[in-house]
């Protein structure tokens, strides 16, 4: 776990993946994959292999020990419904993130359409579950607002939208059925340029849905010099519930049960799929 993560709509980060592909636009500057490949080659470095995905199974368990509730993103370093993870793994995942209900997961992905296949079926207990909020990512109109009928496609209980990085006007989109909306422009070397025009649309359509709106950054290559104020208000607003100490404490049984998983996928050595 990172607990200093610098994402400001989160507070801590959990990756028992690691690495990606890149599927759609909103993946050409992938910061994941600049930090990563920093560190490729580098013997002992949890990036060792560099961007290349790997299952990590060593931290499967991570979210177990910590107390203090938080709001954990979940693989901020990978996609858990990315096409090569076995739906084995995905389901470990999601069995810690049950258990673990004094945290809220955020789960994000680019891979809409398998998300939507397993929330409606494997992982479907969980997706009605308050503490997991399950999210994709809108770049554009052509790859990023599709995914959004995937999302609405789901029994989930929470569900939002990271509008990140916005590379367009998206128009008028559904929030039907949506209980958040993050928007921010792109940052780093070679960052695409956002317009205030498309923020304010989005804003006001996330109003008149009344729906939480989260305005992370506008971006740039120095993005702590643009900032995060919109028209000279910063917009923090999250979903509800809030994050609240758990009513349950997991059983024995429950903590056995996902001990067993963690061997199980360490004894398989997935050090690479």
């Amino acid at each position: 776990m990172s607990t200093q993560t610098r994402i400001e709509w989160t507070n801590a980060t959990w990756n028992p993946l690691r690495g990606c592909i890149k599927i759609s636009p909103g993946c050409k500057h992938c910061y994941a994959e600049v930090f990563a490949e920093r560190f490729r080659g580098v013997p002992g470095h949890p990036y060792e292999q560099g961007f290349d995905l790997r299952l990590v199974p060593e931290k499967l368990l991570e979210p177990l020990s910590w107390k203090t509730p938080k709001r954990v993103f979940v693989n901020s370093m990978s996609d858990l419904f990315h096409d090569d993870v076995p739906d084995d793994y995905v389901m470990a995942v999601t069995k810690v993130m049950e258990c673990a209900n004094w945290h809220t997961f955020q789960v994000l992905t680019k891979r809409s359409e398998r998300l939507r296949d397993l929330l409606n079926g494997k992982l479907c207990r969980a997706a009605r579950l308050d503490h997991i909020w399950w999210g994709v990512s809108v770049e554009d109109r052509q790859h990023g607002v599709p995914r959004i009928d995937h999302l609405r496609d789901t029994p989930a209980r929470i569900r939002f939208l990271s509008i990140e990085p916005l590379l367009e006007n998206l128009g008028i989109i559904n929030l039907d059925g949506i209980n958040w909306v993050i928007v921010g422009g792109e940052s780093g070397s070679g960052a695409r340029r956002m317009e205030k025009e498309w923020v304010l649309s989005l804003l006001e359509q996330s109003r008149a849905a009344r729906i939480p709106f989260f305005f992370k950054q506008w971006g740039g290559r120095q993005k702590k010099r643009t900032g995060r104020q919109l028209d000279g208000r910063t917009y923090d607003e999250f979903p509800r519930p809030p994050l609240q100490l758990s009513t349950q404490t997991p059983s024995s049984s429950m903590v056995k049960e996902l001990e067993a998983l963690s061997s199980k996928w360490l004894n398989l050595n997935h050090d690479t799929l």
